[in-house]
This record gives C-alpha cells, structure tokens and sequence, in this order.
C-alpha cells in the first residue's frame, strides 16, 4: 500500500458556500430518539473481523488529525507527535500488515506551534492544522480571531479549526453566524477551513443540524464536532445528525463537505464505530483523508495495539508503543 504524500484536502475542491438559506434549514425537525435508535444499531449491524477489522483500523490511521492541545505543549513534544504521525505504527507491524509506509492525515496543534510542526514535517506531505479564534471558547473580538487565522496561515498550517460563537446558535441569529464564518473562511486564504460546532454546549439536536447548514453555506470545507473541551464531545447521535445536513447539502449544491469528530474518541472500536456511519450515511468516498477525520490522540495507541495483536496474535504492553 502507497500512502499518498501531497495534501490530503487538495484533491477535493473547496465549498465556495452560497447566501444564507435560512429556508433550507428553518423548518427541519429531528427524531431524537430515532436518531439515537438508529446510532445505537449501527455498530451492531456491521461487524468487521480479522484482516478486514485491520484494514478498518489501518483506514482510520489515514484519517487521524493527531492532536496535541494543551497547556504544556512545548516545542520538543509537538516534534515527538510529528514523528509519531510519519511513522504510526512499529516497523515490524508495517512488515506484518504488507504496508510500506503509513501516516497520518494531519497534525494539529495551537498556532504558536505550527512553525515547529511545519519544520517537523517538511517533505512528509503531511498538512500542519491549527486551532484558532480563541480557541476552545472562542469569546475573542472577531478582529482578534481573525488575526489569528491569518498568523497561523502565515506560519504554514494548511488547515484552520475555528470555534463558532455558540450564542448565535443559541439566539437562533443565523446571519451573525453566517457573516462570523464566511470572514474566517476568507482570513484562511488556501488553508482549509474547519468548523467546530461544539455541539455539546448547543442543547438539541435540531441545533445541530442547523448550525452545520450554515457553516456550510458559509464556506467551512469540513465541519467537526466538538473541541474535545466541552463536557459532551463526539457522539454518534450528533454526528448522524451530521451527516445527513453533509448529505442535505450535497444535494442541494454538488458540493461535497468534510466531517471530523473529535473528543472522547479513545480505542480502536470508537474509530470502526464513525467508519461505518460514514459508510453507511455517505457512502465510500468519506472514508478518506480528503473527506474524513478523526480528532485524536491516545485513539493511535489502541489501534495500534489491536494490530500488533493482529500481526503476532499477542498484545503488547502499551509501553512498548512510542508514545503520540
């Protein structure tokens, strides 16, 4: 297996978004209890065993944003994720599944860190992605979110994760939004642009769904879940939502959209769980890295467990694992 190396969202074209709709999405009503009924049955509809499960699991490593956002990040650690993403998994488990080299789909990390993380990776083809505008609450002057995008940009992230002023969703003030997101997109220039609902902290599901709409509309290129720092992170419920508004808009304009979830994803099981709804929802072509991320970090060190088991039939201790 050749894992290719330019940048993984460059062989999408980008959502040029259109004027706010709010007839798309005003009317739209969500079955919560379906939508969690139908969450529930996916995992258990579709099983995946033996060297499919691997090939799942290896699908799922192209597709990993590996993720380091904490207060402590210094630069030395932001290298060491770097070098886990160009090499995610031990030689002799690359020799075992009969892959010649595997990486991740981006690294992401907070904008005072991308020069580090550019440098690291210079000649991977691996893209830098870096949070922004006041990351995770995102309570900063629209002035000064901007300026952020553009000093990430400058300093070479590829990506751009905005936050969202969660209150405009709340207010049900779809313009602000809009008009919030369509100058973020513009600030990201080429880098790509995705946007994070944090649909913990937007209360039903209904919310959800309109939010994503209007993100879309807006120009965001992908749209995710979740900061990872809300108190509900990624759910398939939520991300079933979703989907179908990914799926809505597609048929309304041709254009296809990106989805990432990301927080409270830990183990190779969670990572197979959001590769069948994408199956499922949207079909084959939202199982690559130009359409599908994973925001994660210590989800790495369990898929990689679960294919050294595969390879040798034994588990290794996780500290035999470099860690991400």
């Amino acid at each position: 297996m050749q894992v290719e190396r330019g940048h993984p969202l460059s062989h999408n074209e980008r959502n040029p978004g259109v004027p706010l709709a709010a007839d798309w999405f005003d009317h739209v009503a969500v079955n919560k209890p379906a939508a969690e009924r139908r969450a529930a049955t996916l995992t258990t509809r579709r099983t995946v065993k033996k060297e499919w499960q691997a090939a799942w699991l290896v699908n799922a490593v192209r597709c990993i944003d590996l993720t380091t956002l904490a207060g402590d990040d210094t630069p030395d650690r932001v290298r060491r994720l770097c070098a886990k993403a160009r090499q995610p998994l031990a030689d002799h488990i690359l020799l075992g599944l009969g892959l010649d080299r595997l990486a991740t789909g981006a690294v992401c990390v907070y904008p005072t860190m991308v020069s580090t993380a550019v440098k690291a990776l210079a000649g991977t083809g691996i893209p830098v992605a870096s949070v922004a505008t006041g990351f995770p609450a995102g309570l900063m002057p629209l002035n000064l979110r901007l300026a952020e995008i553009l000093y990430a940009v400058d300093q070479g992230a590829a990506e751009i994760d905005i936050v969202i002023t969660r209150a405009h969703v709340l207010d049900a003030n779809w313009s602000a939004l809009y008009d919030e997101i369509a100058a973020m997109r513009e600030a990201c220039g080429p880098a790509h642009l995705k946007a994070i609902l944090a649909t913990g902290d937007l209360k039903t599901l209904r919310n959800v769904y309109k939010a994503s709409m209007v993100a879309m509309q807006a120009g965001a290129d992908f749209i995710k879940t979740s900061t990872g720092k809300e108190g509900v992170n990624a759910t398939l419920p939520v991300s079933l939502v979703m989907a179908r508004a990914l799926r809505d808009y597609g048929a309304r304009t041709g254009s296809r959209i990106g989805f990432k979830p990301a927080g409270g994803m830990k183990t190779a099981k969670d990572a197979i769980a959001w590769q069948i709804l994408m199956k499922e929802e949207l079909g084959n072509d939202w199982l690559r890295p130009e359409l599908f991320r994973l925001g994660a970090s210590s989800m790495l060190a369990d898929i990689e467990r679960q294919l050294e088991h595969h390879v040798t039939g034994r588990y290794a201790a996780s500290s035999r694992h470099a860690i991400a």
